[in-house]
Formats: structure tokens, C-alpha cells, sequence
């Protein structure tokens, strides 16, 4: 326990330097200073600055995705590609450490996502098969197309989403003053490219068409409530899958903490 305190004083010491010098300019020497510990004892739980940093983004990301899993509980239409990256966009925006990330440099950027794909290799591997696992789920039940193969599908969802995050700064001067409506934007994108329109089905027997049975009927009432009647059976596999992944992250964060 005192080892896991020690590392989270660290870690929060290392978010505060983070967002008021930026990323180029944060050292070990500082990190340790402000958490009260000694420049070995940062070096016992991280073996370089970039694993300390990447530890502070993901325990960043975790929160987030506990929040997001929370909210998928309570709706499942949250389970949909647009509202679920919608909701992502205006979080990593109001989360200061995440926005930091993806407004600072693009090599900094460059450099954490390789150092991940070295510390947390099957973290990034499992997260990838979820998402296409999520993907699969709702192909199933007739709320994401399936005109097109599923890894199309799971390549534009994180492209489309990359493209807007980094947007922030690459395309700032261009971008529409409200956030809420980047987001909608964003959404909007998501919902055209891959989603079955509430009023009609990918197929035949898609629960989202217009036939007969439990809940069929017309017009926009009948439409929300097959959609929605979709997502409440789509969720229980997705919400297990991610449960797990929760389970997964907090291990290998914990893993992370180096003795």
C-alpha cells in the first residue's frame, strides 16, 4: 500500500509539471523534488521519463474509461460509435493531462505511443480486439452496417476519431468555436459512416427495419424505440468485454509500479 501511495504522489507530482511546463521541459530531478522523494525512488517504479509520463496519461485514460463504462450501464445507446467517441472527444478536452498530449508536439506524441507499444503491448493489443469485438456486437444486431468488413469498419472508427483529436491543434484556426459542436461534427461523421439509420434495417431481419413483430410500427416513436430496444440487447456481451478490459487496465498499471 505505502509503495502504491508513493507511486501515485509521483504520478500526481509528474501531471501538475506536465501541464505547467510542458512536456520537453519536465525532468526526473523536478518530478522527484515536488513528490518529496528522491530522484532512485522515481527510477524504482519507471525506468524512463517517457514510462513516467505515459503511466500519468494512462491512469488519465483509466478514469476516463471507468466514466465511459458507467454511462454505457446506464444507456445502452451510449454503446453506439457516435455517441461513445462524441462523449470521448469532449472528455479528453475537459481532462487536462489528455488535452495536454495531444496539443503538445506531434513527436512527443510519437514517442509516448511507441514507449506504449513496448510497456503496455497487450494492453494496446486487447483494447484493438475489444473495439472490433464492440464493432461485431452491434453488427449483430443490426445497429452498425454490414455492407462493408468489420476491420474497414474498426480502421476508419480510430482514424476518423485520431483525425479530430489532433485537430485541435493542427487545425485550431479553422475549427468552430464550440466544442460542443466539434463534438457534434465528430459524431455526425461516426453515425454516417458506420450506423444503421433508426428507420431502417441493415437487412431483412434486422431489428431495426420496418417489418412485423414485437415492437414494429412506424414512424419516428416506433424507429427510437427499435433502436433502442437493439442497444439493450447488444449490451450485455459489450458491457462483459469491457468490464473485463477494466479489470485488465488496473493490473497492468498496478504491474507498472515497478518494486
Amino acid at each position: 500500500m505505502e509503495r502504491e501511495q508513493r507511486a501515485d504522489r509521483i504520478l500526481d507530482a509528474a501531471g501538475e509539471l506536465l501541464l505547467a511546463w510542458g512536456y520537453g521541459r519536465v525532468t526526473i530531478d523536478e518530478i522527484a523534488r515536488r513528490a518529496k522523494v528522491g530522484k532512485g525512488t522515481v527510477y524504482l517504479h519507471w525506468k524512463t521519463k517517457d514510462s513516467l509520463l505515459l503511466a500519468v496519461v494512462l491512469r488519465a485514460q483509466f478514469r476516463m474509461h471507468q466514466r465511459q463504462l458507467a454511462r454505457m450501464r446506464e444507456d445502452p445507446l451510449e454503446l453506439l460509435p457516435s455517441r461513445m467517441m462524441r462523449r470521448n472527444f469532449l472528455e479528453y478536452q475537459a481532462e487536462p493531462v489528455l488535452r495536454a498530449l495531444y496539443t503538445d508536439d506531434a513527436d512527443i506524441l510519437g514517442r509516448l505511443t511507441e514507449t506504449a507499444k513496448k510497456d503496455f503491448a497487450e494492453l494496446m493489443v486487447q483494447a484493438d480486439r475489444n473495439l472490433r469485438r464492440h464493432l461485431e456486437v452491434l453488427r449483430a444486431h443490426g445497429l452498425v452496417r454490414d455492407d462493408t468488413d468489420v476491420q474497414h469498419q474498426h480502421y476508419s472508427l480510430l482514424a476518423t476519431a485520431t483525425g479530430f483529436f489532433l485537430s485541435e491543434a493542427l487545425l485550431a484556426d479553422r475549427a468552430p468555436d464550440s466544442l460542443e459542436a466539434r463534438a457534434e461534427i465528430l459524431a455526425h461523421t461516426l453515425r454516417s459512416a458506420l450506423e444503421v439509420p433508426a428507420g431502417a434495417g441493415s437487412d431483412p431481419g434486422s431489428d431495426l427495419g420496418s417489418g412485423t413483430g414485437p415492437g414494429s410500427g412506424s414512424g419516428p416513436g416506433a424507429a427510437s424505440a427499435r433502436l433502442r430496444a437493439a442497444a439493450a440487447a447488444a449490451a450485455p456481451e459489450i458491457l462483459a468485454v469491457y468490464e473485463q478490459f477494466t479489470e485488465f487496465c488496473a493490473q497492468e498499471m498496478r504491474r507498472q509500479i515497478r518494486d
